[in-house]
């Protein structure tokens, strides 16, 4: 999911000059009308492909509460058998039965949940001829995840002030492109890394804007995006192409094949590595905007090779600290898969191409790759606009203000 920092920058006091406002212009609005052509061609049209019985779960789930537990032998196993299961008792919550209390048996395979009493839970819901069964669906994880969301507006609106409630508002933006664009316009069938460049496209134009305001500071780190999510776009062809990663590694995506029958998987994987690389690649290059405007206002007889390498040290110790975390992301991510492969008696060679971990490898390496080259080109970007006023005269007015 995408984000980006608040920056805060008055143009007026750089005295950017109409003409350069001007090129920026000329510069951002072919952006904005192939995005809002491509919204417009790639929008979905109609229902999708009905996934909801892909894993066997039935739609009908049910809130209850564990009111007793048991600990026996499995139903159908011999008297001696040292397999034990647990025999769970659940008051349903809601429903046509709600009151109703049902007994179910957990357990006896390597994996099963533990269940206690007070435990909220989701129960499946199977009706045939008049009789409801029901079966262990998952925890209900309704109060903690709500509560840790509150937390976390409470946290970014207390200590971000408008910045803060300015980051919400982009995140919510970007939640909605991703659930009522980009799945669904994959789900009917169009390519998915065209999907996701336009997706990314209007995600990084809403968030930049919404977070940094309509100024040339946030149209400059709007194009530095652009570039360096362009360059990651191409990357990750060259090398998901190059290295034949299929996207037949991820379970869900060969499950989601099979019930949407049209989807690319190998379109799938390049369009997820466009996506996540936008989230850290946005934070990049606003960050570097603000410090080439920040630098500017300090001193005003930075030229434009003085700015740039000024601004480009900034950007280094920035870089060392984010592709860390990315590379740390990634791994935390796969980490049951990493130690599964580490106590195998695989060589290194074979492990790192592997297709499961070939495909996190180029997904870190393609992403680190744009990151680190996302600051050069927006530094240059930045360095060459502030720099325009010491040689231009500047008039009123700002782009998009």
């Amino acid at each position: 999911m995408a984000h980006s920092h608040a920056h805060h920058g008055d143009d007026d006091d750089l005295d950017i000059p109409v003409r350069i406002r001007r090129l920026l212009a000329l510069l951002i609005v072919p952006v904005l009308v192939a995005t809002g052509v491509g919204l417009l061609v790639l929008r979905p049209q109609g229902p999708g492909p009905d996934l909801r019985g892909l894993f066997g779960q039935s739609t009908a789930l049910v809130k209850g509460n564990v009111v007793g537990t048991t600990t026996e032998t499995c139903l159908g196993s011999p008297a001696d058998s040292p397999d034990r299961c647990q025999e769970v008792t659940v008051r349903l919550d809601q429903g046509k039965d709600q009151g109703r209390r049902v007994k179910l048996e957990m357990g006896g395979s390597a994996g099963s949940p533990a269940v206690h009493v007070d435990d909220k839970v989701l129960l499946g819901a199977d009706t045939t001829d008049g009789t409801t069964t029901y079966y262990f669906s998952d925890f209900n994880r309704d109060f903690p995840i709500a509560l840790l969301f509150l937390l976390f507006v409470a946290a970014s609106v207390v200590f971000g002030r408008w910045s803060g409630v300015r980051a919400l508002a982009a995140l919510v933006i970007s939640l909605l492109v991703l659930v009522w664009f980009v799945i669904p316009s994959v789900l009917h069938g169009h390519s998915p890394i065209i999907v996701a460049i336009v997706g990314s496209s209007f995600i990084m134009l809403a968030v930049l804007y919404v977070t940094g305001g309509f100024n040339t500071q946030s149209t400059v780190a709007v194009l530095g995006t652009l570039l360096s999510l362009a360059l990651i776009a191409g990357l990750a062809w060259v090398f998901v192409i190059g290295s034949k990663l299929t996207g037949l590694a991820d379970e869900d995506a060969v499950f989601l094949s099979a019930a949407g029958g049209s989807i690319n998987l190998q379109g799938l994987l390049l369009g997820g590595i466009v996506i996540g690389s936008l989230g850290v690649l946005d934070d990049m290059t606003v960050t570097q905007v603000s410090a080439v405007w920040e630098l500017r206002k300090a001193n005003p007889r930075y030229d434009v090779r003085s700015l740039y390498r000024a601004a480009e040290r900034i950007g280094r110790d920035h870089i060392a600290s984010t592709v860390n975390t990315l590379v740390l992301a990634y791994a935390g991510a796969s980490l049951p898969l990493l130690i599964f492969f580490t106590q195998s008696n695989l060589q290194l060679r074979n492990i790192l191409t592997s297709e499961v971990i070939a495909v996190e490898v180029v997904r870190t390496l393609v992403g680190s790759i744009g990151l680190i080259a996302s600051v050069p080109i927006t530094t240059a970007l930045a360095a060459f606009v502030v720099t325009r006023s010491a040689d231009e005269p500047a008039q009123s007015g700002s782009l998009n203000r």
